[in-house]
């Protein structure tokens, strides 16, 4: 059973009692019909004030009565919709992230939307039509206790009704769904638009990007207005033929009293049962969109739940010491067969300093990704401390990670916040942090100091400052395994001279770091290089050997296009290919 079903199911008892509720709500509908008949065939006929006065009582009491439990079922679906909420929404937005992290880059929330959009049809009046359906084959069996006539008439116009209905609804929902996809991606189009729009405002792209947005949305409103003009259609062609059926009925009624087949009262409450009986058949007809929208809705977060299953618990692990071991990795970006990174095997003892380097699109910040657990490999394991990193309890294992990726995403919040990395703000450790990655004076000299909000994205931060503060938050807590992807991008002398110092600091309290940079000086300090070119292992060693054969002459450098092994990483040999012709030294080291 997917998780969607069973939120429903955990709200059975709910929808249990909204139907409780409808029983008597539809019997005391019943009430004006009674009121009719009693009145036409009883009090006119023996002319007595007093039997008036007490029908009405009665009646006001019980349409009070009625008025109270519409009341208490309206609230009900109020409450049940939150209660599916509440019992969806964490694992929604977990499966979102799940995947944003393993779905190249789907970053919509279209999926609380939907929620938000079956929430609400199950608390409004939609669903109060599926409620009083049932009911529509008692009215309809009232009115054949009056008359067969008045049955049969009303049979064949609800059959004609619900026809209408199920026409409409095969010609609106293909036109409604493709309208529905085509108003979510302009909608992400847009917001992805929006999010660059420095880019699309300095080099005046606005009018082209803008177009290729309208046409999106164009073809939304063209779905939707095709679908609207065939529902409208059929709804009009329902309307009148219901307030037609209710005029009938009455000719029908006084053609029957004048053959003195049944009284005028029947008559009267004849054609307000009917009208009753036809009420949920409309109602259906009028929510139908509604209805057809939830359903969509309720596909779509049913895809994503079943797509992005729970992660299982897991037993808790000791705290990592930092040993990496990589064992015939390949992996590739989430949604790509072709591999980026192919047949890696190294190890690194805990404590070590690594440097990676390479050109660009070697694969140097996917396999910092494989460290981290963030992309699953498609073959091979990558381990901390002797566990697949996906083995490890994700919550559990963050606080002794730290990552800083090429692309710094601080999130909308004070500085103490974003270094404290949203948990419980232990003033001590986030000031630690920023001490270690230097960045501590200046954040005391802006105007509130760590309760310095910031912008979503960082917004109002330099792209130094950015960087910087995302180095504290790599660096907070006391993480074992640290990976810093082009730490130095956007630092000038000053950053980059703290940079060094924490670097300094991590090897010192013997953290496990990983460092990806394409300025070889920053990496001098550590203890072995590791040059990826074309998503394999090239070289691995010791770092003044590295740096050697890399300044070396092309004579000197020839026996790296051997094909033996270059070094050894942790008793792991790390294969050699031969070097393309023509490649320089830049190109080599990135």
């Amino acid at each position: 059973m997917t998780d969607l079903k069973q939120a429903l199911g955990v709200c059975r008892g709910g929808f249990a009692s909204v139907g409780f509720f409808s029983l008597f709500i539809n019997l005391l509908m019943l009430v004006p019909a009674i009121y009719m008949l009693q009145v036409y065939d009883r009090v006119l006929s023996t002319r007595s004030g007093e039997t008036l006065l007490m029908l009405t009582l009665v009646v006001v009491f019980l349409f009070v009565i009625m008025g109270m439990l519409e009341l208490v079922r309206s609230r009900m679906l109020v409450r049940i919709g939150n209660r599916l909420d509440t019992l969806l929404n964490g694992r929604l937005y977990r499966a979102m992230f799940r995947r944003s992290l393993i779905g190249n880059g789907a970053t919509s929330a279209q999926p609380l939307e939907d929620l938000a959009s079956l929430r609400q049809f199950l608390s409004g009046n939609g669903l109060l039509a599926f409620f009083d359906a049932p009911w529509v084959p008692i009215y309809l069996a009232v009115l054949f206790l009056f008359h067969p006539w008045l049955g049969i008439f009303a049979t064949a116009s609800g059959l004609l009704l619900l026809a209408l209905a199920l026409a409409g609804e095969k010609l609106t929902q293909p036109l409604l769904a493709e309208a529905q996809g085509e108003h979510i991606k302009a909608r992400e189009l847009a917001a992805s638009n929006l999010r660059n729009a420095e880019v699309l405002h300095g080099m005046g792209m606005l009018p082209g990007i803008m177009n290729r947005w309208s046409r999106r949305h164009h073809h939304y409103l063209a779905g939707l207005s095709r679908a609207n003009d065939r529902g409208e259609a059929l709804g009009n062609v329902s309307r009148v033929l219901r307030l037609l059926a209710q005029s009938l009925i009455l000719g029908l009624g006084a053609w029957l009293v004048l053959r003195a087949e049944m009284t005028p009262g029947m008559m009267i409450a004849g054609a307000i049962i009917m009208s009753r009986a036809l009420a949920p058949i409309d109602r259906l007809i009028s929510t139908w969109k509604g209805f057809v929208a939830a359903r969509g809705a309720y596909g779509r977060l049913d895809a994503l739940l079943k797509q992005n299953p729970a992660e299982p618990a897991r037993m808790s692990l000791p705290a990592p010491r930092g040993e990496i071991l990589v064992e015939g990795v390949a992996v590739a970006p989430p949604g790509c067969r072709v591999p980026t990174l192919r047949g890696l095997n190294f190890a690194v003892s805990a404590g070590e300093h690594i440097g990676i380097i390479g050109p660009s699109a070697a694969g140097k910040s996917s396999l910092a990704r494989v460290l981290l657990g963030i992309w699953p490999p498609l073959a091979g394991t990558a381990r901390l401390d002797g566990a697949d990193v996906a083995q490890w309890n994700r919550e559990e294992l963050g606080p002794h990670v730290g990552y800083l990726p090429q692309d710094i995403e601080l999130f909308e919040g004070s500085i103490a916040e974003n270094i404290a990395r949203f948990g419980e703000v232990d003033t001590q450790a986030v000031v630690a942090a920023a001490r270690k990655a230097g960045v501590h004076e200046m954040v005391l000299a802006l105007a509130e100091g760590y309760d310095t909000l910031i912008g979503p994205g960082g917004a109002g931060l330099s792209g130094g400052q950015r960087q910087r503060i995302g180095l504290a938050r790599a660096l907070y807590g006391s993480p074992a395994l640290v990976v810093l992807d082009e730490p130095n991008a956007s630092l000038d002398d000053r950053g980059e001279y703290a940079l060094r110092a924490a670097m300094t600091s991590l090897k010192r309290e013997g953290v496990t770091l990983f460092v990806i940079s394409h300025r070889t000086h920053l990496l001098k300090s550590m203890d072995k290089l590791m040059l990826l070119r074309d998503g394999q292992i090239q070289l691995f060693a010791a770092c003044d050997e590295v740096m050697a054969r890399l300044t070396a002459k092309p004579a000197v450098r020839a026996p790296l296009a051997s094909g033996r092994v270059a070094a050894v990483a942790g008793g792991r040999p790390a294969q050699v290919r031969p070097a393309s012709g023509g490649e320089d030294q830049d190109e080599s080291t990135g």
